[in-house]
């Protein structure tokens, strides 16, 4: 294991502390890192790498959701989703307004929110032109990779 890959786990336990997870997959250039909190059959406190396996083919399937009464039907479609894993921001700090907001016009390459992951801040760009029709994700919560951020119509 090199020194790089070190950092990477490390930085990946620091993440998965940070924001209360109890596992981390990450793979990058045929390189699998699976980080493991200590919810999982280990000492509290303590956390385990466990060693790559086989990852299982899952059908590229996208059920569209149901909403509750008060909230929009969204479109799968229509989402602008997350490209990775990590922590969302919906303005570029605290005193800032949100990047956009429900009724906001966007169009294809604009920012809209931030993802925090590794210690990076990464814009998110639209990729879709449109009106925010709903907001589907609070400023400073984790998020998945494919997690829908935005619906846009």
């Amino acid at each position: 294991m090199d020194k790089e890959q070190k950092d990477a786990i490390r930085e990946l336990a620091e993440l998965l502390h940070a924001n209360n997870l109890s596992e981390i997959d990450y793979e990058s250039e045929g390189v699998h890192i699976r980080v493991v909190g200590p919810r999982h059959e280990h000492r509290a406190g303590e956390l385990a790498v466990v060693p790559p396996h086989p990852m299982p083919v899952v059908p590229d399937v996208h059920p569209v959701p149901v909403a509750p009464e008060n909230k929009p039907v969204v479109k799968v479609e229509n989402n602008i989703v997350s490209p990775m894993v990590g922590v969302v921001y919906l303005s570029k700090d605290p005193s800032s307004p949100a990047f956009v907001k429900v009724g906001d016009k966007v169009s294809v390459g604009q920012t809209v929110c931030l993802i925090e992951a590794m210690k990076t801040f990464n814009p998110i760009k639209s990729t879709k032109a449109g009106t925010i029709t709903a907001v589907l994700v609070e400023s400073g919560s984790p998020v998945e990779y494919n997690q829908p951020l935005f619906s846009v119509e």
